[in-house]
């Protein structure tokens, strides 16, 4: 038997994993480390986060991924090479995560990379009815692996789209099998680059178990507080936007696309909501002359009312029975935050009061992903659009 695998066969029968997760998502601001300790898989599934970090990107970082990112005209070899180069890069930034930890590498069953996603297309985003839905995360997992000298799991989101997914959002297994609980009603709300949750039922019914993408978290917000200033990567405790108030004519220009109107489950990204499409909108609407600040306080609005309908939207009896749980960079936006309170008759917490921190719950995701790939059985979340019963990510080997 050939090394790699034996070990592999060594790693899937050990009581408890350690996993290393990574994640690094639209909003581009640097690479979440999560190491996880791991034992049980599917529905018995125990998470301990060991140690997290989030290792900044530099601008230099940012700016060659932005030459890429979302685009529909790049540099082909520029992309071939950032492939490359984003894998030798997390590598380091795994390994110098570690010796800041004090862990050797030895001490690292599997390394489960998400990688930086440059393109997400899934049909009712590119219309053509030859192709299918389609995604493109680089940062190739072998370069992970033979430079941190461990197994790496990668490319997850290919499975899901072969099987009939859109490739997202993928919250919705490890959500199930760590933060589902019979008897509490849960929706799992994560605000990033894009907004998505997953509907945790009391009834633990992995068929009546639901997710979504919204539209847009903070990718728009980011984007504009960048243009203006520069010196700023996001409006910190909404400061700029809360100086602002919301124009409606604007607002409902920003919510006047098909998108919303698709039927559930559905994903997006960037490509839908750039600023090209906040351009739009302003000609529409004729609010190019409106301030800074009231166009941030727009941008926030439109995030959470568009969050907001989308739950409305499953037409939940009683809400009020249900506690919100709240991860990524938006749970930080206390603008957001209130109005979505004010918008959702619901109890809202965050994952930090499960044991995970909302921060470092993305990473801690994919984590999960590769346990189920490595050591689970069959999930079954039955025969339904969005929610294929797969396991999923490649492995690659270090030598």
């Amino acid at each position: 038997m050939n090394k790699n695998i034996n070990k592999l066969c060594q790693i899937a029968q050990k009581p408890s994993r350690h996993i290393i997760g990574l994640m690094s998502g639209t909003s581009m601001d640097g690479l979440d480390v999560a190491l996880c300790r791991i034992s049980g898989s599917g529905e018995d599934t125990t998470v301990t986060l060991v140690a997290f970090d989030t290792v900044d990107y530099t601008n230099d970082i940012k700016a060659e991924i932005r030459k890429v990112f979302a685009k529909q005209t790049i540099d082909f070899p520029h992309l071939a090479m950032l492939n490359e180069w984003i894998g030798i890069l997390h590598a380091r930034m795994i390994k110098e995560c570690l010796e800041k930890w004090h862990i050797e590498p030895s001490e690292i069953d599997l390394v489960a990379s998400h990688g930086q996603t440059v393109m997400h297309t899934p049909k009712i985003l590119h219309g053509i009815e030859r192709y299918p839905n389609a995604t493109l995360q680089i940062g190739d997992g072998d370069h992970i692996a033979v430079n941190t000298n461990i197994i790496t799991l990668s490319d997850f989101r290919q499975k899901h789209v072969a099987a009939g997914g859109e490739g997202a959002p993928l919250a919705v297994y490890g959500d199930y099998f760590i933060f589902g609980k019979k008897g509490e009603n849960r929706i799992m709300l994560n605000m990033g680059g894009i907004a998505n949750f997953t509907y945790l039922p009391a009834s633990m019914n992995p068929e009546e178990v639901f997710v979504t993408d919204t539209g847009p978290g903070n990718t728009l917000i980011d984007a504009f507080t960048r243009n203006f200033f520069p010196d700023k990567a996001y409006d910190k405790d909404a400061l700029l936007a809360k100086q602002g108030v919301v124009n409606q004519a604007l607002l409902n220009a920003l919510k006047d696309d098909d998108f919303f109107a698709k039927p559930f489950p559905k994903t997006t990204g960037p490509e839908l909501f750039s600023q090209e499409y906040v351009i739009q909108a302003q000609a529409k609407s004729e609010t190019t002359a409106i301030s800074v600040y009231d166009l941030l306080a727009t941008l926030t609005r439109f995030s959470a009312e568009t969050i907001a309908e989308a739950i409305q939207a499953l037409q939940i009896p009683n809400l009020a029975n249900f506690t919100i749980y709240t991860s990524g960079g938006g749970m930080h936006n206390p603008l957001l935050m209130n109005w979505l309170q004010e918008l959702l008759p619901a109890q809202f917490a965050s994952t930090n009061q499960l044991g995970i921190s909302g921060d470092a719950k993305e990473a801690v995701l994919f984590a999960i992903l590769a346990n189920e790939t490595v050591a689970g059985g069959e999930s079954d979340f039955g025969k339904r659009r969005g929610i294929p019963s797969v396991t999923m990510g490649k492995i690659s080997f270090p030598s």
